[in-house]
């Protein structure tokens, strides 16, 4: 009852010109690609990376007085972090809040907020 490959090939409909011509299209651009990646550009591309760590090397946390857990040990999400939690609760509350009030209020007061 099972179909070999050739029948079930025989079945399926002969490719458009249109998406022939597509895939040829795209197989050229992939091939392309693929000339560009040479051990010279991996190489030139790992300094750069290398460069760009140092230009913003100011910007790093030292992960030695920092604790990161994203999962525990059963690969259970951690749990979210005071800060989160914190603008999420604030983010209800200013939501909830703004259902109540029309919209433009809502915004001209959170605008005076914002500027103090």
């Amino acid at each position: 009852m099972s179909q070999t490959l050739t029948e079930k090939k025989m079945q399926l409909a002969d490719e458009s010109p249109k998406t022939r011509k597509a895939r040829e299209k795209l197989k050229r651009q992939l091939d392309a690609l693929d000339k560009k990646i040479t051990p010279q550009a991996l190489e030139k591309k790992a300094i750069e990376i290398h460069r760009w760590i140092e230009r913003h090397a100011q910007h790093r946390v030292v992960l030695k007085s920092k604790s990161i857990c994203l999962f525990d040990e059963n690969q259970n999400t951690a749990d979210l972090s005071q800060r989160v939690v914190l603008l999420a609760e604030k983010l209800k509350k200013d939501s909830q809040f703004s259902k109540g009030k029309a919209a433009s209020q809502f915004y001209a007061e959170r605008k005076t907020t914002v500027q103090k």
